[in-house]
């Protein structure tokens, strides 16, 4: 593949980054994927291929917080924050985290940041 435009790029990494980026039993893997509008984050066993935990902008349990929320930043903490209470609602403490080929800053940082500060680590 060829890095020509912006997409190839974060697909580069993203491949670059699974190789040695594995989800254990012990550690299951928290992966995160942006779109244009909305964050959806989740907690994957790799070794029996299901999603375990699952939160976005668009679950209706935090539809109040998004609507009130300014920035797509706060709405990354919201969802970052939703993830890890229901993570440790299902006894999962311990995480490798999967930023899925984007960078480490804006929302995606903003949703570990708020994932660790609620209980998970990473």
């Amino acid at each position: 593949m060829t890095s020509t435009n912006k997409a190839n790029r974060r697909l580069n990494r993203k491949f670059r980054i699974r190789k040695s980026v594995h989800g254990t039993p012990e550690r299951l893997r928290l992966t995160v994927t942006r779109s244009l509008n909305n964050i959806y984050a989740q907690v994957i066993d790799d070794t029996k291929h299901h999603t375990l935990v699952a939160a976005s902008s668009l679950d209706k349990e935090i539809a109040a917080d998004i609507q009130a929320a300014t920035s797509k930043i706060e709405q990354s903490k919201i969802v970052g924050k939703l993830l890890a209470k229901k993570a440790q609602g299902a006894n999962i403490t311990a995480v490798v985290f999967d930023r899925n080929g984007y960078l480490y800053h804006g929302r995606v940082k903003a949703l570990a940041d708020a994932a660790r500060e609620n209980g998970l680590s990473f």
